[in-house]
C-alpha cells in the first residue's frame, strides 16, 4: 500500500499539493470544511435579485490570477484552451482625490467565464477522494504518522491561513514558532448589481489606493465577458475590520464610497460578503512550512500573495512530504 497523506484545506494550495501527491502514486484525501471548494476562490451565484442575471456566477474573493511561472503559466494556458479561464486586462484605472485619475498597466490578468471556483473544480476532478463539508479539529503528531481527528496517515499538508492552522495543531507543535510573524486583514465584498452599466465603458477594474473604505472594484461583466452590469468592490482591511460582526451594516457605507469613485447611482441589488482572513500582510521567504510529517501551505509562503504564489506553496509542500516518505 503506498503512503497515505491528509491534505486539509480545499483551497487553491490543498488542491495543488493534492495533485502533486496523487500524481506521486501516493493514497491522498482532501478534506474541506466549506460546501464547495475553492477557499478564498470564492463565488455567489446570484438569486432573487429581480434583475436578469439570476443564476449568473459573481467572483468574490480572489479578482483575478496573473502568471509568470512556466508550471503555472502551463495550467493557465490549458484552462485557457479549454475555455475555463480567459485573458481579461493588463490595464486598471486609478483613482485619486478628484475620481478616475487615469490608468495603469501591469501584468495581464486572467478571469474565469464560470468563476475562478470553476478551477478549483477542475483540479479536484483528477482527485481520488474528496471529504467535504468536513471541519478538521485536530492534527497530532505521532511517532510513525499524523492524526487527523483521530484517523491516522502518513502525513499531512495543512493548506489553511494560519489561525486556522494553529487552530488545529497542538500548542507545542513545532510548526507553531514558523507561522508566527504574518497577520492575516479582513475584507468585506459588496457585489452591487445595477439595472444598466453606468460607468464609463473602458473601465475594468479600479485601484482605489490609500482610501478608508474602498481598495479595489472590479467590472464584473467586462471580467466574466458576459458584460453584465455587476460590479465587484473589495474594502479596505482597516473599514473590513469594524464591520466583521455586521457585514450587511457596512452596504451603506460600500455603496456610498462606490458611487463617488465611479459616479454610479445605487445598485438595484447588493449583498456583502466577509473575508475574515482575506490575505496575509506579508510574506515568508520559503515557499512552504515543513516540519516532519506536516507541512503548512498557502499565499503566505513564497512571493507575494496571488493565486500562483499559493498554487507553488502547494506542490512544495507536497514534494517535501512526498521526499519524506520515499526516504
Amino acid at each position: 500500500m503506498p503512503p497515505s497523506v491528509a491534505v486539509v484545506g480545499g483551497g487553491i494550495s490543498g488542491l495543488a499539493a493534492a495533485g502533486a501527491l496523487h500524481a506521486r502514486g501516493l493514497d491522498v484525501v482532501l478534506i474541506d470544511r466549506g460546501q464547495r471548494l475553492g477557499g478564498r476562490l470564492g463565488a455567489r451565484t446570484l438569486r432573487g435579485t429581480g434583475l436578469p442575471y439570476d443564476g449568473r456566477v459573481v467572483d468574490l474573493g480572489a479578482s483575478y490570477l496573473t502568471a509568470d511561472d512556466a508550471a503555472f503559466l502551463e495550467l493557465v494556458g490549458r484552462w485557457t484552451a479549454d475555455g475555463l479561464a480567459r485573458p481579461w486586462t493588463d490595464t486598471f484605472h486609478v483613482v485619486g482625490p478628484q475620481g478616475l485619475a487615469g490608468t495603469t498597466t501591469g501584468p495581464l490578468r486572467y478571469a474565469a467565464p464560470g468563476g475562478l471556483r470553476s478551477l478549483a473544480d477542475d483540479l479536484a476532478l483528477e482527485l481520488p477522494a474528496v471529504v467535504n463539508p468536513r471541519a478538521v479539529e485536530s492534527v497530532e503528531r505521532q511517532a510513525d504518522g499524523v492524526l487527523v481527528d483521530g484517523e491516522r496517515f502518513d502525513a499531512a499538508v495543512l493548506a489553511m491561513p494560519d489561525a486556522q492552522v494553529l487552530d488545529v495543531l497542538a500548542d507545542d507543535d513545532p510548526l507553531v514558532p514558523r507561522l508566527e510573524g504574518v497577520t492575516w486583514e479582513p475584507v468585506l465584498a459588496l457585489v452591487a448589481a445595477f439595472a444598466s452599466r453606468r460607468w464609463p465603458d473602458d473601465v475594468d477594474g479600479v485601484f482605489v489606493n490609500d482610501d478608508p473604505v474602498l481598495s479595489f472594484v472590479a467590472d464584473d461583466g467586462r471580467r466574466r465577458g458576459d458584460g453584465a452590469p455587476v460590479l465587484v468592490a473589495h474594502s479596505a482591511p482597516s473599514f473590513a475590520a469594524g464591520h466583521l460582526d455586521d457585514p450587511a451594516g457596512a452596504a451603506p457605507g460600500l455603496i456610498e464610497r462606490l458611487s463617488e469613485v465611479l459616479g454610479v447611482p445605487a445598485p438595484a441589488w447588493h449583498e456583502v460578503k466577509r473575508w475574515s482572513l482575506a490575505k496575509p500582510d506579508g510574506h515568508r521567504p520559503e515557499p512552504c512550512g515543513a516540519e516532519g510529517r506536516i507541512a503548512v501551505c498557502g499565499d503566505s509562503w513564497g512571493a507575494r500573495p496571488r493565486v500562483q504564489t499559493a498554487w507553488l506553496s502547494g506542490r512544495a509542500a507536497a514534494e517535501s512530504v512526498a521526499g519524506l516518505l520515499a526516504g
